[in-house]
């Protein structure tokens, strides 16, 4: 963990470096100001750290503004250091083997910020203005009562200090205009520190969720991350949301919906969750069985257990390309729909966003779910 941390400092600051001397010399405003202007570099390169690290003491109007400025730090000092490399490589390799550069070098450090600027803002359109993406699923199984469920999926909200009850609101009012039988929160639904979620009066707005047959929730690894996953789950509960931890319900006699506890809990909190067969002791197999489990890893497991429906997110579909081509090594399936045998799996990549609340290659979105039952759906 230490070699991890020491890593990471080092790229860190190394990037910081390259970026801000491109900076200076790109920028007149700047070139003149000496310490100074390496002075503001650096406190906009320790504002993340600093807002991570002493977020509860600092007011919350402070607190939103300097986690704003840190996360767009971040994303400017992550494209300009892309950028500026990949075409420093062309660079370099085109003097090699033709003597002569293929550009203009003082020109393209005018054209990478420029380009960055104007990402960011698509980014940011991108990940204020939600989707709804719609899946067709057929589950072989019948139900006594009903021929079709209409379900809404969101993962990922990470309510707090960026994603706020303003954005809550839009949130509910959109997925309530579908007209949902019943909501799916496949966890991360609050962003670690509990205290912005509870300050605004989050649990009130989750209550205003129209769903006849419920809202159903599990946990992420960011309810834990700020170790007061139990608080979380407290929050939710009190906006009519029923927290599965390694636990089923039978809805309405006729389906269930299995909840597993996060994977990550085992590693910040020490507590291992159960395995998929234990949590489903005691279902009756010929019914539905809808599975909320965060992260979508090791999908084998859930089709072995007789899952018919799986319903996870986590990955945000890297959120910011190139990320999304890591998450798609990474998960059999980081964002959309997979069968696999009996099992069908829908990943989403999320309402909200983590860090930067920025999304390019991605969007934010809210799945829309109609799932038919019976051997002829």
């Amino acid at each position: 963990m230490i070699l991890f941390v020491g890593i990471f400092l080092l790229g860190y600051i190394s990037a910081t470096y390259y970026v801000g001397s491109r900076l200076l010399s790109v920028l007149p405003m700047l070139t003149g100001q000496g310490p100074y202007s390496w002075l503001a570099i650096s406190l906009l390169a320790a504002t993340p750290f600093f807002v991570r690290i002493y977020g509860r003491k600092i007011s919350s109007r402070w607190l939103a503004t300097l986690t704003l400025l840190g996360d767009y730090w971040l994303a400017v000092l992550y494209y300009l250091t892309l950028l500026w490399l990949a075409t420093d490589a062309v660079a370099f390799f085109m003097v090699l083997f033709t003597g002569a550069p293929p550009f203009s070098m003082p020109a393209i450090d005018l054209i990478v910020p420029a380009v960055t600027v104007a990402m960011l803002i698509r980014g940011t359109m991108n990940a204020r203005t939600a989707r709804v993406n719609s899946y067709q699923v057929a589950v072989a199984k019948d139900l006594p009562a009903r021929r079709e469920l209409r379900a809404v999926l969101v993962s990922d909200i990470h309510l707090g200090t960026t994603v706020n009850r303003r954005r809550l609101e839009q949130m509910v009012q959109e997925i309530n205009r579908l007209a949902p039988d019943i909501v799916f929160l496949a966890g991360d639904v609050i962003d670690g520190n509990v205290e912005p979620f509870a300050a605004q009066g989050m649990a009130a707005v989750l209550r205003q969720l129209q769903s006849p047959l419920g809202v159903y929730a599990v946990m992420g690894n960011h309810e834990y991350m700020s170790g007061q996953g139990e608080l979380a789950v407290e929050h939710l509960q009190e906006g009519g949301v029923t927290v599965l931890r390694d636990a089923w319900v039978e809805v309405a006699g006729e389906f269930y919906v299995v909840g597993r506890d996060d994977r990550a809990r085992h590693r910040l909190t020490g507590k291992a969750r159960l395995s998929l067969e234990d949590v489903m002791q005691g279902l009756d197999a010929t019914k539905p069985i809808i599975l909320l489990d965060h992260q979508p890893w090791v999908l084998a497991e859930a089709q072995s257990a007789g899952v018919d429906l799986q319903l996870s997110g986590h990955t945000h579909h890297g959120q910011f390309f190139p990320n999304n081509l890591v998450t798609q090594r990474l998960f059999e399936l980081d964002w959309g729909y997979l069968q696999k045998g009996a099992l069908q799996v829908v990943v989403s990549c999320g309402y909200a966003t983590w860090g930067p609340p920025i999304r390019i290659g991605s969007y934010s979105e809210i799945v829309e779910l109609g799932i038919t039952f019976g051997s002829k759906s």
